[in-house]
C-alpha cells in the first residue's frame, strides 16, 4: 500500500509505502531516512536487501515526493468542483427539557472535518462534554453533536456558548432551543378548545338574535314552504 499526502494550505507533503504478511505490519519506507523499517524480526533480512539498493531507494523517494503529488494535483483539478467544495455547518444549541444536557449540533457541512468548543461566560470550558459521531446526510454533506452536561442552576447562572470550527471558519450559538412540548401544550390546547366552543356557542346566540330583529319566524307547513296549517289526508 502506498501513497501521498499534500496540504494545499501550508504546502506540507508527506508519502508512504508499506508492505504487510498475514495481516500484519512486514516492512515500510521511512523518507526522511531514504530506508525501509521492519517492526517484525522475519521482515529485517528483507530491509537489509532493500536497503542495500540505493538506486531503487531513490527512486521510489522521487516517485513519492515528486510524481505522486503531482498526480494528486492533478486529480484535485479534475474534480475541483466536488471534491474541494466547501459548505459552512449550521450550528444549533439544542436541549429537550430544562433539566436535559445541552446539545451543540453542526450539520449540512463539507468536508467533514470540524472542531467543537464551549465557553463559559467567554471563557474555554473543556469539562463534562461529550463528543459525538460523524454522521453522513443524504445530500453528501456531514453532521455531528458536541454535548455539554451540567445542572440545570449552572445553566441559569451561566452564560454558555459553543463554537465550531471549519475550513478555517467560526461559527458560534449561544441561544438555547428548549423543547417544551411536554409541559406547555395541554393547558394550551384545552383553553383554545374552550374558546373555540365559547365562540360557537356567541355566534350562534347572535345570529338568532340578529334573525329575530329582521322579524325572523319559524316556518311550519309542507314542503314547498307554504305557510298553510291545513294538510291533505289520504283517502282509502
Amino acid at each position: 500500500m502506498y501513497g501521498c499526502e499534500f496540504d494545499d494550505q501550508t504546502g506540507e507533503k508527506n508519502a508512504f509505502r508499506q508492505f504487510g504478511y498475514d495481516g500484519e505490519d512486514f516492512l515500510h519506507l521511512d523518507l526522511k531516512e531514504s530506508r525501509y523499517i521492519s517492526p517484525v524480526q522475519q521482515g529485517i533480512p528483507s530491509a537489509q536487501k532493500w536497503n542495500n539498493n540505493k538506486a531503487n531507494l531513490e527512486n521510489d523517494k522521487q516517485y513519492l515526493s515528486t510524481e505522486c503529488i503531482e498526480w494528486l494535483q492533478k486529480y484535485l483539478q479534475y474534480g475541483k468542483s466536488s471534491l474541494q467544495k466547501t459548505v459552512s455547518p449550521q450550528v444549533s444549541l439544542l436541549q429537550k427539557s430544562s433539566s436535559s444536557p445541552v446539545t451543540c449540533h453542526a450539520t449540512g457541512f463539507y468536508p467533514s472535518g470540524v472542531t467543537f468548543s464551549w465557553m463559559k461566560n467567554g471563557q474555554d470550558h473543556d469539562e463534562d462534554v461529550d463528543l459525538g459521531e460523524l454522521l453522513p446526510n443524504e445530500d453528501g454533506t456531514f453532521q455531528k453533536t458536541s454535548t455539554l452536561n451540567v445542572k440545570p442552576e449552572e445553566l441559569k447562572k451561566n452564560k454558555f456558548s459553543c463554537v465550531v470550527e471549519h475550513q478555517g471558519k467560526t461559527k458560534t450559538a449561544n441561544e438555547i432551543m428548549t423543547n417544551t412540548g411536554e409541559s406547555v401544550p395541554i393547558g394550551i390546547i384545552v383553553g383554545a378548545l374552550a374558546a373555540v366552543v365559547l365562540l360557537v356557542v356567541i355566534g350562534v346566540a347572535g345570529y338568532m338574535v340578529y334573525q329575530k330583529k329582521k322579524g325572523f319566524k319559524p316556518v311550519s307547513g309542507s314542503d314547498d314552504g307554504s305557510n298553510s296549517s291545513a294538510h291533505t289526508v289520504p283517502q282509502a
